[in-house]
């Protein structure tokens, strides 16, 4: 009898462990998960227009007031993860008589204080999108879309903008 004791005791304890190893397995594998569903884009670099004319340029005020931009529109989205997407879009139009080769574009969620609550630049010219626009001519028009993610329900999203933070010409 103490023969088949030992072995009920060692098959016992062998399954005591393959369980404990498999639920910390799990709980190892769920945080990595979760980590990267979470992960913020702190890691990702802000998009820059080289060679943009940019605020503050004596030149960049007159250029942007013949860039217009329409109102911008939002959209949201609740994704499976809990976060709120949205996505900005305006129509912008090129009435400074030249070709445009580059342009930047941020979108904004505000809050009411008027600060932030997300916020993302885009290079809509040359096109990020297989397909997109390589340049915008002269009294042509483009479709600018900011999508900004991980916003919670409790954010104080209050208004959107949009607005041009880089311009260049084809040469």
């Amino acid at each position: 009898m103490a023969a088949s004791d030992k072995t009920a005791t060692v098959k016992s304890e062998s399954r005591t462990i393959i369980i404990v190893v498999a639920v910390v397995a799990a709980l190892l594998i769920a945080v990595l998960f979760y980590f990267l569903m979470r992960a913020t884009g702190g890691g990702t670099v802000t998009p820059t227009l080289e060679g943009a004319i940019r605020p503050g340029s004596p030149e960049f005020e007159p250029l942007k007031s013949q860039v217009v931009m329409d109102d911008p529109e939002a959209t949201e989205a609740r994704r499976p993860l809990g976060d709120i997407v949205m996505t900005l879009q305006t129509t912008v139009r090129n009435l400074t008589g030249k070709t445009l080769s580059g342009l930047e574009i941020r979108g904004a969620v505000v809050d009411h204080q008027n600060q932030p609550v997300k916020q993302r630049t885009v290079i809509i010219i040359p096109s990020q999108v297989p397909g997109g626009p390589a340049e915008l001519p002269p009294n042509k028009t483009v479709v600018a879309r900011v999508v900004l993610d991980g916003m919670t329900e409790t954010d104080d999203r209050a208004n959107i903008k949009m607005e041009i933070t880089g311009i260049r010409f084809k040469n």
